[in-house]
Parts: structure tokens; C-alpha cells; sequence
């Protein structure tokens, strides 16, 4: 009875120890609803000063292809837009030296994300009918070095 119970225990310790394998080292995902590293806005249509600008540094840990790009992030977002909209059109870019992208959770939870289209290797994304709500904002890098950038939200064509 003793030798089946210690191997009963044997069995359990192994599973342990295969999903602690599989978990260690394993990068999370990036999520949401973490604070944002660069803070956050409230902006509501008509907003000034437009351009908003923040300073921030691109890329992180986790590579995704949310949106359809693949890229560097970080887990946290790196900046939260809470906005309201009205009748002007809404974009988001980054500028920076360094290869980067923007992968935005919009408020109805959809990602979306782009590459190059602002020129210049720097991303945009422009919302003609923009949403109300909060936009989760990642300046990602299509390497795996951080680097200096810039988000940039305006409602200015």
C-alpha cells in the first residue's frame, strides 16, 4: 500500500513538474486592461492643443502579428486614448528613427495595426468615423531593440 501510494505521488509531482516546464519562460501575451507605461488622455472632438504627442520608447518583449503585423511590444500598452467622438476624422501615428508600428485596440475590442503607411518607415492609422471609448495604443518595432519615439494623436488631415 505504501510503494502505491508513493507512486501515486510520483505521478502527481511529474505533472507538476511538466507544466511548470512549459509555463517558465513563456511570454504573456500582451494584455489590455494593464496600466499603460506612458499614462493616458482624455481627449473629446475638437480637442486643442492638436497634434496631443507623447514620448515614449517602442518595441518590448512580445512578438505578435495582432492586426495583421508582426511585431515587437511590450505587455502593457503603452499609452490609453480615452476619447469622444464627433465629426472630425481621428489618427494615430508614431515617428522615430527606428522601423516602428502601431497596434491599437479599439474600443469595440478589435485590433487593428499598421506598419509603414504614415511614410518614412513610421506607422498611421486614420478612423474616418472614429468610436468612442478607449483605444489601448502599442508603438511596437519590427526588431527586437526598444527605440526613441513619438505617438502622435490629431484630428488635423
Amino acid at each position: 500500500m505504501k510503494n502505491l501510494l508513493s507512486a501515486g505521488w510520483a505521478l502527481r509531482l511529474t505533472g507538476v513538474a511538466l507544466v511548470a516546464t512549459f509555463c517558465i519562460g513563456r511570454v504573456e501575451p500582451q494584455d489590455p486592461n494593464a496600466e499603460a507605461t506612458y499614462g493616458s488622455v482624455k481627449l473629446r472632438a475638437g480637442f486643442t492643443p492638436d497634434p496631443y504627442t507623447k514620448k515614449l520608447t517602442a518595441g518590448g518583449p512580445i512578438l505578435t502579428d495582432k492586426g495583421g503585423v508582426n511585431a515587437h511590444i511590450a505587455k502593457a500598452p503603452d499609452f490609453k486614448l480615452f476619447y469622444t467622438a464627433g465629426k472630425f476624422a481621428l489618427t494615430i501615428r508614431a515617428t522615430s528613427e527606428a522601423d516602428t508600428t502601431l497596434l491599437v485596440n479599439l474600443p469595440n475590442g478589435k485590433f487593428v495595426a499598421d506598419d509603414d503607411s504614415g511614410g518614412n518607415l513610421n506607422p498611421r492609422l486614420r478612423f474616418p468615423t472614429p468610436q468612442s471609448g478607449r483605444y489601448d495604443i502599442w508603438v511596437g518595432t519590427l526588431g527586437k531593440n526598444t527605440a526613441p519615439a513619438t505617438l502622435i494623436i490629431t484630428e488635423l488631415k
